[in-house]
């Protein structure tokens, strides 16, 4: 156990901790004190460390949050009702969403606390659903897939939307009209090309895919795939190859001027 200890802890050692041990050792071998920049060194140490320490358990606590969050409230929805427990999961996450035939959005206030009147309609099934900028992903996705009747979906800037949450939305494809999937920093060309099996979209909007190489090329397949869904957020010519618009050299005029010669 000591052994595994020792070897995490000397793989964890970054150039910076190495250099301050041997600072010390050289420090500690003398019976001058430590020097300026020895304890510089041993101070940069336990800064690095504390750092790296904080980020890991930020990431861990993430983690947890993330699947904590995205749970399957199977309970809600066995006491309950399938659209009652999908509009809890939808409010528990700061998002908002509208009943079919209604009007009014039900969405939590900004300390996430939100009313319960939506309990009162249990045979409503959810028709307009924003999720933008909640922590959202392809577990959650559980506790809306019986909504056949959800039209719009707006997941603009969730950073868990990946190419597998997209691929789930094929349980949609007979109701899903609008779709937005702008600013998810996980999306890519396979995630788009799953939504192929949403046949009866008409809008969707892809502005802001920084993992699009080609958002312009993009658009032209995604058109083809879908032809009566209008894409937005890319220009045909974005990350096409662009003309040349520099100011020809000397060279350049000596190509031109010699290419003629040989045609003549």
């Amino acid at each position: 156990m000591a052994a595994s200890l020792l070897s995490h802890g000397m793989r964890r050692c970054s150039a910076h901790t190495c250099a301050a041990a041997v600072a010390v050792r050289r420090g500690l071998s003398s019976a001058a004190p430590p020097s300026v920049f020895i304890r510089l060194l041993l101070k940069l140490n336990r800064y690095f460390y504390d750092v790296e320490h904080i980020v890991g358990w930020n990431e861990w606590a993430r983690t947890k949050l993330v699947r904590s969050k995205n749970t399957f409230f199977g309970y809600a929805q066995q006491r309950f009702g399938d659209n009652i427990g999908a509009a809890y999961y939808i409010l528990t996450l700061r998002g908002s969403f509208r009943f079919a035939g209604q009007t009014e959005w039900f969405r939590p206030d900004s300390r996430g606390r939100f009313s319960y009147d939506f309990m009162s309609t249990p045979d409503a099934q959810i028709e307009e659903v924003d999720l933008s900028g909640t922590i959202i992903n392809h577990n959650g996705l559980d506790n809306l897939v019986k909504q056949n009747k959800l039209q719009s979906l707006s997941l603009r800037g969730c950073p868990e939307v990946d190419d597998w949450f997209l691929a789930r939305l094929h349980v949609f494809g007979e109701s899903l009209v609008e779709l937005d999937v702008s600013h998810c920093p996980c999306v890519t060309v396979g995630g788009l090309a799953a939504l192929q099996n949403l046949r009866k979209l008409q809008r969707l909007d892809i502005s802001g895919l920084s993992r699009l190489q080609s958002p312009g090329l993009v658009r032209i397949l995604l058109e083809e795939m879908l032809p009566h869904c209008q894409v937005t957020g890319a220009e045909y010519e974005q990350g096409l190859i662009q003309p040349d618009t520099r100011e020809p050299t000397e060279e350049d005029h000596e190509a031109s001027a010699n290419t003629g010669v040989r045609h003549l």
